[in-house]
């Protein structure tokens, strides 16, 4: 990740990637990407970024779709562990769809270079690695719609749609990889407070008490 993308809810960008040299050429890889898109970056790319040889860059990845898999992997990894917390968490239904949604847009905001990436490259993927991370991807929408599920059972929110509500709550918090800019006037936490009080009321549920 970009230097301002810092450590947020005790997550290290990358710490699973080791050596040192494998996840500066990741890191390179997410930035290059994320500036220029997949198609249009080549391997010299990536491996220049990262002070390397593009002979370097092979003895760690096969092929530049090999980094993209490890980048989205790793993301929708994240990704799922975030809203996977929440929807296990304890409280009411309201309290654990504002844990997810701001825990969820923090990271995207924090981490926007990386999000951007993970979120909109899936189509340069595999068909094979497609698969596997459009499953992820339906693993997280699960979490969701069992929250929102509970607090329409439980009489906390009014949602005739649930599938519906779940697909655009996710879109929205993906959505600030989009726009987020570190020299805004909002922070990580603030987004991510504005986005689950927008999401309560979007559901017809009473706001809780400000975290």
């Amino acid at each position: 990740m970009g230097s301002a993308e810092d450590t947020v809810d005790g997550y290290q960008p990358w710490s699973e990637v080791t050596p040192d040299a494998a996840r500066r050429l990741l890191v390179a890889a997410v930035e290059a990407f994320a500036e220029r898109g997949y198609h249009a970056t080549t391997t010299r790319d990536i491996a220049g970024r990262a002070g390397m040889s593009p002979a370097a860059l092979y003895i760690h990845y096969k092929t530049k779709e090999e980094l993209l898999h490890r980048i989205s992997r790793i993301g929708h990894d994240k990704a799922l562990e975030i809203l996977t917390t929440a929807a296990d968490g304890p409280g009411s239904a309201a309290d654990r769809l504002d844990a997810a949604v701001r825990s969820f847009v923090r990271w995207h905001a924090a981490h926007h270079t990386t999000a951007r990436v993970v979120q909109y490259e899936l189509d340069a993927l595999a068909p094979e690695h497609r698969t596997e991370i459009v499953a992820l991807r339906r693993q997280s929408d699960a979490a969701v719609r069992r929250i929102i599920a509970d607090g329409v059972a439980a009489g906390e929110f009014d949602v005739p749609d649930v599938p519906g509500t779940t697909l655009a709550v996710l879109s929205l918090c993906i959505d600030v990889a989009r726009w987020f800019n570190v020299a805004g006037q909002r922070t990580p936490d603030e987004v991510g407070g504005l986005y689950a009080d927008l999401v309560l009321r979007m559901v017809a549920a009473r706001p809780g008490p400000q975290k």
